[in-house]
């Protein structure tokens, strides 16, 4: 079963259960993936790498969001947008731990020939590429510049 499908089904217990703000991120998702697949020269069926991407640039707005709110003392908007992020979360795959990413970033260290803080541009290309939805891209930047240093 496709993500789409699911979400769609998902959408329908929600309502069911009258779980109002689980509704409003699944809806908020099934919107960009409507958007994403209307966009000119899109496919009709999204490829899960663009469904995972799309989710992740969801998630990631919705924990920037309720951090401007923690600090603006706007609680109850921090954990709506929480909330949200978490429910998008649950759809993502699992995401690397620190050594199951270091691991893999030793690997395309030691693969483009890295040796200082001046190559960090050639392995985030590849390590962006390789880690696209399984890591975020700030934990991905942090580990490589530990590593390089």
């Amino acid at each position: 079963m496709a993500l789409y499908e699911i979400v769609e089904k998902d959408i329908k217990t929600a309502m069911l259960a009258k779980e109002k703000d689980k509704l409003e991120a699944l809806r908020a998702i099934k919107a960009a993936f409507l958007l994403a697949k209307t966009e000119k020269g899109a496919a009709d069926v999204l490829s899960d790498d663009t469904e995972f991407k799309i989710l992740s640039k969801m998630v990631k707005q919705r924990r920037e969001t309720a951090e401007i709110y923690q600090q603006q003392n706007r609680k109850d908007l921090a954990d709506k947008e929480l909330l949200e992020a978490d429910v998008i979360a649950a759809y993502l795959p699992k995401m690397l731990d620190a050594s199951e990413l270091e691991a893999i970033l030793r690997g395309i260290i030691q693969r483009v020939g890295a040796v200082s803080a001046a190559d960090m541009g050639k392995v985030m290309g590849a390590a962006s590429k390789e880690l696209s939805g399984k890591a975020e891209g700030k934990a991905i930047s942090d580990m490589v510049k530990k590593l390089l240093s």
